[in-house]
């Protein structure tokens, strides 16, 4: 997984995971030039078929979108935690959105599973939380 300075993503306000979901599909949309509201639809229609809030304060909103060249990955740390209906019910302030090619089932799997090892340890979503270097942040989600 290849998460760039340029889309670390610190500080964002967001009251709920709607209006979190926009946010990142609309980062996501001018980096990788497709249509924010598909992407949107796209996420929430994965939320709708379960939360991807994983617990302890971390989500990790995925899709799937047809059209899509490469894979796009961003993080995000919201600036206060918002409810998520994640697995634990703990609110989230850390994300990172996996967006794939539609067809790219083993490289989605693959960038999920990375992106879950490291929201699953305690050591680095400490870092991720504390850290306002955007390139530090850079290099922990990227190796």
């Amino acid at each position: 997984m290849r998460i760039g300075p340029e889309d670390v993503l610190l500080a964002v306000r967001a009251a709920d995971k709607e209006s979190l979901l926009r946010h990142l599909a609309r980062h996501a949309a001018g980096r990788i030039g497709e249509d924010a509201e598909a992407i949107l639809a796209r996420l929430a229609a994965r939320e709708a078929l379960g939360s991807t809030g994983i617990g302890r304060g971390t989500a990790m909103p995925h899709a799937r979108l047809p059209g899509l060249a490469r894979p796009f990955c961003c993080f995000c740390r919201l600036q206060r935690p918002i409810p998520f209906a994640a697995i634990d019910d703990a609110p989230v302030d850390l994300a990172v959105l996996v967006l794939t090619p539609a067809a790219a089932d083993s490289a989605h799997l693959a960038l999920l599973a990375a992106a879950a090892r490291r929201l699953r340890d305690p050591a680095i979503c400490t870092q991720l939380r504390q850290s306002v270097e955007h390139d530090a942040i850079s290099r922990l989600m990227s190796h």
